[in-house]
């Protein structure tokens, strides 16, 4: 393996060593991110469900208490909300501290991908140039045979040339869709974070309003009552 990086270099010349320095920075950002992703939980779901559905059912102590870990940015905008509901704040106010903190949350993720995608844009036009470079030398070769000419060294001088715009695809590709995949979690996130917080949000405004249906149907009957035995 050594031996190949070590010719691809001899061959590409300082072009091919920018693009291989890219590519291991490239390796460690997308290596880091994937720990990052794991750590936070993006895209585990689960205990959030089961939560916002224990919520659901009446018990919100238990559900509070599955989400006192609150690892992801889910589950800490959940646990958010389920605190702030208790409190009897206003909708409006719970729903901006839950954005606020999802934000943050979110940013902190999307950290590192300006620079993925500086890499995946830049890497190609990198290895255009050295094509350009290698086929300016390549002719210039050929003016100086004059009538001279060896095919065969043209040729070698061209796909040389060529080397470069392969190694600079072989950066972008797989790093554009690495970060096509990290923008997709992160906005699966996104969605989940607005869906179920909206969903604990909802519950907790028709529980308001039956319990207030309640008392007035109370009060009607006792008014009722009332005027019923004078």
């Amino acid at each position: 393996m050594w031996d190949a990086v070590r010719s691809l270099l001899s061959l590409g010349g300082p072009v091919v060593a920018v693009l291989v320095v890219l590519s291991v920075f490239a390796l460690a950002l997308i290596l880091l991110k994937l720990w990052q992703f794991w750590a936070e939980r993006v895209g585990f779901h689960g205990r959030a469900r089961a939560a916002v559905e224990v919520w659901r059912q009446g018990r919100p102590a238990e559900a509070a208490r599955m989400m006192e870990a609150r690892r992801s940015a889910l589950e800490d905008a959940l646990a958010t909300a389920m605190v702030l509901t208790t409190r009897r704040l206003d909708k409006s106010l719970i729903e901006d501290e839950i954005q606020r903190r999802a934000t943050d949350r979110l940013h902190e993720l999307q950290k590192g991908f300006r620079e993925l995608e500086a890499i995946a844009q830049i890497a190609p036009l990198i290895g255009l140039f050295g094509t350009v470079i290698g086929m300016i030398e390549a002719f210039r070769q050929l003016q100086a045979a004059g009538s001279a000419v060896d095919p065969s060294v043209l040729a070698g001088g061209i796909w040389v040339a060529l080397l470069t715009t392969a190694a600079g695809l072989a950066v972008a590709i797989p790093v554009s869709l690495v970060l096509t995949w990290f923008e997709t979690r992160l906005e699966n996130e996104r969605v989940a974070i607005e869906t179920m917080a909206g969903t604990l949000l909802a519950q907790v405004a028709m529980s308001s309003e039956a319990s207030g249906a309640t008392r007035d149907g109370a009060g009607q009957e006792g008014a009722a009552s009332l005027a019923h035995a004078h």
